[in-house]
This record gives structure tokens, sequence and C-alpha cells, in this order.
């Protein structure tokens, strides 16, 4: 990966607490062009560093409760491939990892309320074929979201 330079890290600090942040105000705080700080953005992008942007939703105001965490087993590890494409089809899903440790997998969802969540292990992600068990986690507060820090060597 290409080193990324001072001023790289100043634009992604800045926009990593501020998506929608105006170029201007970027380049006015660096002390750059509106055009240089397009161009390091983009080169940003291209190179992978930055993978999106957008808003952030309050999944509480949309109905959406319960946040939980499903530690999933597997028959063996290597059908993670067959699996994930039959995890996508369930729009509450909205992270899925592949992991060491006791699951094959950890996955995070939200639903409505406790009835929706158990209709969404129950029905859909249990009866998945390769999914040998799964272990709920109901987060009670969701306290710390963030990016990593931009310091040192990246």
């Amino acid at each position: 990966m290409e080193k990324i330079d001072k001023l790289d890290k100043k634009i992604l600090q800045i926009v990593m607490h501020n998506a929608r942040i105006p170029s201007k105000d970027v380049a006015h705080e660096c002390g750059v062009s509106r055009a240089a700080i397009h161009q390091r953005i983009q080169r940003m992008i291209d190179l992978g560093i930055i993978t999106g942007s957008g808003y952030h939703v309050n999944h509480n105001l949309l109905g959406y409760s319960t946040c939980t965490y499903i530690g999933v087993k597997l028959e063996r590890g290597a059908m993670y491939r067959e699996v994930v494409p039959e995890l996508e089809k369930i729009p509450e899903i909205v992270e899925c990892h592949y992991t060491t440790g006791p699951y094959s997998m950890f996955i995070k969802l939200f639903a409505r309320d406790n009835a929706h969540l158990m209709e969404l292990l129950n029905d859909k992600i249990q009866t998945i074929p390769g999914i040998t068990g799964t272990e709920t986690l109901i987060s009670l507060d969701h306290s710390i979201q963030r990016e990593i820090p931009i310091n040192g060597d990246v």
C-alpha cells in the first residue's frame, strides 16, 4: 500500500468525524486548495483507504430496538462461503465476520423486538444449511462507535 502523508492524515481526521463537511472547510483547515482536497480524497478512495461515506441511522427511531450479536457454528468452517450469500438475504443482518475461536462466524443484526429476533433466528438463520448452532447476545447499550485514530506511520 502506498504511504499517506501528513496532509492525507489530517484530511482523514477531519472527514472521519464529519463526512458531510464541505471541501472548502477542509481546505481552509488544511491550508490548501479545494482542488487539492478533492484530489487527495479521490486518491485515498482509489487506494481503498476511504471505503465509503454515508449517514449513521438511528435504528431505534426506525423501529429496530433490539441490537443482537450472534455467534454462529458451522458444520465445517469452509462452509462460510456458502452460508454468507444466505445471510445476505436477511436485511436485518448488518455485519458478518468470519472468526477464530468458538464460532465460525459472528453476525450483528437489528430486530424490531424479541419476537422478531426469535423469528429471524428460528425461521431464517438456523434453517440455513451448514449452520449447526447459534449463541445470541443482546446488546443493552451502545457506548462507543468510532474509527481508528489516524496518527503515526500509516
